[in-house]
């Protein structure tokens, strides 16, 4: 299991700005029947885990001054707009004897020769799957061939991916998860698109010209 320190924060609100200026992240534990809990990292080592990990992999979180290590999830990620770095972080203590409701990334695998004969553009519907699982049975992505689309016709729904045992899916086992468009088709849904963008701006300074009109025969 992958490992990660911490260290309880005493630092809240903006004097959290200072452990960002060293190089530290403020984050949260908190889970059922689990008390909240402060906490700070090294953002480097952090960095480093979620790569290893993902949201989706149990991650063995030491907390400095704790006896007994605490097996998390990471659940939510907050980011700078600017700088895009990641500024906090809220972590899912998980139970052994739960099961967890987590969202798991897709991995596509394979050549589709609908794309690479055809010309055709593939459209990824669903990035992730949402499983419930025992936190031992939780995979860190799964895995989706396309070796498959070989038409236009063709498609991958929920239901045709291949999921390891002990879990359960909670998306729809209907809904597709990735097909391929034709090139005629893509055109046409990129002019539709920019046809509506052009009738939004036409419309925004309609409304621009009327209220001068209105105000100038006030």
């Amino acid at each position: 299991m992958i490992k990660l320190s911490a260290k309880i924060r005493e630092e809240m609100g903006r004097k959290t700005i200072a452990l960002k200026k060293n190089g530290r992240i403020p984050a949260v534990i908190y889970g059922h029947k689990v008390k909240n809990v402060s906490l700070d990292l090294d953002y480097k080592e952090f960095l480093k885990v979620l790569r290893e990990a993902g949201e989706s992999s149990l991650i063995e979180l030491n907390v400095e001054g704790e006896k007994e290590k605490r097996i998390v999830l990471v659940h939510d990620l907050q980011k700078d707009p600017v700088s895009d770095n990641y500024i906090h972080v809220d972590f899912f203590e998980t139970s052994a004897k739960e099961e967890v409701e987590v969202n798991v990334p897709l991995v596509v695998e394979g050549e589709s020769l609908a794309v690479k004969d055809l010309g055709g553009t593939l459209v990824q519907n669903i990035h992730e799957i949402e499983i419930k699982a025992m936190p031992g049975d939780l995979p860190r992505d799964i895995k989706v061939s396309i070796a498959g689309l070989n038409t236009f016709e063709d498609r991958i729904l929920v239901k045709d991916l291949v999921f390891p045992k002990n879990i359960k899916v909670m998306t729809g086992l209907e809904e597709i998860v990735i097909s391929v468009v034709a090139p005629a088709k893509v055109e046409e849904d990129l002019a539709k698109e920019i046809e509506e963008k052009v009738e939004d701006v036409e419309k925004v300074e309609k409304d621009k010209k009327e209220d001068v009109v209105v105000e100038d025969e006030k």
